[in-house]
């Protein structure tokens, strides 16, 4: 299976949305990462569901929804109606986690599973079945541009161990630090996805970006 590319919307052009959007359309990139932050779980602030609700107006590809808030669970079907296709939650921030995915799931999306950097891959040994993609953030979550943790590189491959022991067909997503030097090395250790912000959004062909990473092995 070829690299997925989910281009993170919060390194975009505020200003510009829509043509933003647009050129993601236009693009080999696969969804529209969308960082969602409450000033709690993460210290700093973003957008919430009427910003989602304008990408997806303009959005002909899946949003992949990324909350960094806490008590998900309060505002599952808020996101589903905002537009949400996949719905990611933070292990860290969710007390009832089965309960939590499970909710994803019947409210419509597909659900995905966050760890922050500090986090072990074991802990989601139980869950992996219920999720369909795990996300491993490769910097502390709040904020962008951020240099790269390089322990996730291992936390990759034990988790690929874990899928295939198990059997599985979880994704396996990276958030945090994403560019020509790390994307290569995430491919080769077993990731699925990658996250792309500044590395995609302040390049001068951004489009030309994201096929480079499509075509990773």
């Amino acid at each position: 299976m070829s690299i997925l590319v989910s281009p993170s919307l919060l390194a975009s052009d505020f200003a510009n949305l829509q043509s933003e959007c647009e050129m993601l359309n236009e693009s080999r990139a696969d969804w529209f990462h969308v960082d969602v932050m409450d000033g709690v779980f993460v210290p700093n602030i973003s957008i919430g569901m009427p910003v989602i609700k304008s990408i997806k107006k303009h959005a002909r590809k899946p949003l992949d929804v990324h909350l960094m808030i806490v008590d998900p669970s309060r505002y599952i079907s808020q996101f589903r109606d905002a537009g949400a296709d996949i719905l990611n939650v933070h292990y860290e921030a969710c007390t009832h986690l089965h309960r939590t995915v499970c909710q994803i799931r019947e409210a419509g999306m597909r659900p995905a599973v966050t760890l922050n950097p500090h986090t072990p891959v074991a802990l989601l040994d139980d869950i992996l079945p219920e999720v369909d993609m795990v996300l491993l953030m490769s910097v502390n979550p709040g904020f962008g541009g951020q240099k790269f943790i390089e322990n996730t590189y291992r936390k990759v491959s034990q988790l690929k161990e874990m899928i295939e022991r198990q059997n599985l067909k979880t994704l396996i997503e990276i958030d945090g630090g994403v560019d020509s030097e790390t994307a290569p090395k995430l491919a080769s250790a077993g990731a699925d996805v990658l996250v792309a912000g500044s590395f995609v959004f302040r390049a001068d062909k951004p489009k030309e970006r994201i096929a480079w990473l499509k075509d990773l092995k």
